[in-house]
């Protein structure tokens, strides 16, 4: 995305004027400008001294009387469901620019990305083309607290890759074209980019003068690599991802800790400077092992001592654990490797099996809910039909799912918001019902917390809520937020929740690490069922649910099939 595109020129102009305008304005750029009439194009070192010139001059330099139009050059084909918002209120709440984002269709992502802009910037997915369409019409221009909106495409690389690939095939006939029964090449395996945290003060030294050291490395590993400099203003430490091959990234990140304690001896601020690898929370149990003998074999193996932040940092914004390697340079990249093939395994085995179940949530965009990490560019695709018929649940929208999730008493006001600005934005934000029962009782303690919507919806609404009851501090700064929970199930199917012997709730429990429970002796209600609680942190709440979901869809699909195993279909 480092490519731009230069629009308003004035007739006549040369690249060579470009290039004087670049310089004067301190922007680096690559190669020479393409110029056309009216337009030109040119490349940028990487996406941040791109996007340093789409602030620098768009709309604010002249060229011969003409205001210069700069944006990311996006060949057609790569115009899909992606755009780039700018000039945002830096003190404009997110839940705003969420509900604001909603009312053209359903975000999938949204991203702040790092600039020198005193105005925020994000990169926004939307769920479709004509979404996407329609919020470039709407917004752009659109003006927030006095600050006029900019919006535009940024390439689509999974749009651009769908493309290549439909278009790869050779003709038919064509010499050495493969034969109808020749198997499809095999897809590359998903990118897990390498995520590391390093000292804020180092940063400055790992992009090097003017970009010169990140470019290195980025060439030097065919690599691409950003510098999360802009989050967590104020931190000790910085997160940057390498995104290539898993060679790629392990060269990438020799170079970077090789740079790291340089500058530790020169700058006598250290004795060693330990490498930090960042992993989502879904994958450092497999990367532990049973008794942590996984992670005692690496130690052992590359000559390290290893240590993993505790659970109790991870908040709903913040889903990665930090990995911490100490040993020599050679050693702690020894161990990046072995870190990262263990990663990536438990990445790919998700994918697969998310793609087998996903049938069994209907509704359930993973993109979108975060499941996976988000820097992940492979997710697993939709069900696709088999033998060319549509699957049951394209028929039907997705399943709405009723959750109660309990609050502290204290925390309701928070939750809805002045004149009730919050549980509204929420609830656009989520496309979700969102309303809160009154209380049982004048002194109750807890409040009931009633959310109606299909597994997405659920997932975001309840995130936010965890999320907020953290921000609002109505936990401590070292207390997890662990909620209560329930969901009600068919009466007849809370033997199969329970399993023989409380076998299946027992693996619930361990595989989720959320404390699961059917009581006892409940009287089923007017439809005929009965309440499970579930109590744990956002994560294994939400685990558990999908799990106890997963069930109840298995049991449905074999009453659906009928003793005999068929489908009860209608005489004809």
């Amino acid at each position: 995305m480092n490519k731009l595109y230069i629009g308003n020129l004035p007739e006549g102009v040369t690249a060579a004027e470009l290039e004087k305008v670049f310089a004067e304005h301190q922007i680096s750029f690559c190669g020479s400008f393409l110029v056309k009439s009216g337009y030109a194009f040119v490349d940028c070192p990487d996406e941040q001294w791109a996007m340093k010139a789409i602030e620098t001059f768009s709309g604010k330099v002249e060229l011969h009387g003409k205001q210069l139009e700069i944006e990311h050059s996006v060949p057609k084909k790569q115009r899909s469901r992606k755009i780039q918002i700018r000039n945002i209120p830096p003190q404009l709440r997110w839940e705003v620019l969420d509900g604001l984002l909603a009312q053209y269709g359903t975000v999938e992502s949204c991203e702040q990305v790092n600039t020198d802009s005193e105005t925020a910037v994000v990169n926004v997915t939307y769920a479709s083309r004509e979404q996407t369409r329609q919020a470039i019409l709407q917004l752009d221009g659109h003006r927030l607290d006095a600050h006029a909106l900019k919006v535009s495409y940024i390439p689509d690389e999974a749009a651009e890759a769908a493309g290549r690939a439909r278009g790869s095939g050779a003709p038919r006939g064509s010499a050495g074209s493969p034969g109808p029964a020749a198997a499809a090449p095999k897809p590359p395996g998903p990118e897990v980019p390498l995520r590391l945290l390093v000292p804020a003060p180092f940063v400055g030294a790992i992009i090097g003068k003017e970009g010169a050291a990140i470019r290195s490395i980025t060439k030097q590993t065919q690599s691409k690599i950003d510098v999360h400099r802009k989050e967590n203003a104020g931190a000790a430490e910085k997160a940057i991802s390498i995104h290539s091959t898993p060679e790629g990234c392990s060269a990438a990140c020799r170079m970077i800790l090789d740079i790291m304690s340089k500058e530790a001896k020169d700058t006598k601020t250290a004795d060693e400077v330990p490498l930090k690898i960042l992993a989502h929370n879904n994958f450092v149990g497999r990367l532990i092992g049973k008794e942590g003998r996984n992670l005692k074999k690496v130690e052992q193996d590359t000559e390290t001592k290893i240590t993993i932040s505790s659970l109790q940092e991870l908040t709903l914004y913040n889903p990665e654990r930090t990995i911490t390697v100490k040993g020599s340079p050679e050693s702690c990249c020894r161990a990046e490797q072995e870190i990262m093939r263990k990663v990536r395994e438990a990445y790919e085995n998700d994918v697969a099996a998310m793609s087998l179940q996903s049938h069994l949530i209907p509704g359930l965009n993973l993109a979108a809910v975060g499941l996976f990490p988000a820097s992940s560019s492979a997710l697993p695709p939709p069900p696709s039909s088999v033998s060319g018929a549509a699957p049951y649940s394209s028929f039907l929208p997705p399943e709405q799912e009723t959750v109660h999730v309990f609050i502290p008493a204290q925390a309701v006001g928070a939750i809805i918001g002045k004149k009730g600005q919050h549980i509204k934005q929420l609830s656009r934000f989520a496309s979700a019902s969102i309303k809160i029962a009154p209380p049982d009782t004048p002194d109750s303690k807890v409040r009931m917390v009633v959310i109606t919507g299909p597994p997405e919806a659920q997932f975001k609404a309840q995130g936010r809520i965890y999320g907020k009851l953290k921000e609002e501090n109505f936990f401590g700064p070292k207390e997890e937020v662990k909620l209560e929970t329930h969901i009600r199930v068919p009466a007849s199917a809370a033997g199969r929740v329970i399993g023989k012997g409380g076998k299946t709730v027992n693996e619930l429990q361990n595989l989720t690490a959320a404390e699961v429970v059917v009581p006892r002796e409940q009287t089923p209600d007017e439809n005929e069922q009965v309440v499970v609680k579930i109590i744990g942190h956002f994560y294994a709440s939400q685990m558990a649910q999908r799990k106890i979901r997963d069930i109840l869809a298995q049991v449905k699909q074999q009453h659906h099939k009928g003793p005999s195993g068929q489908s009860h279909a209608r005489r004809k």
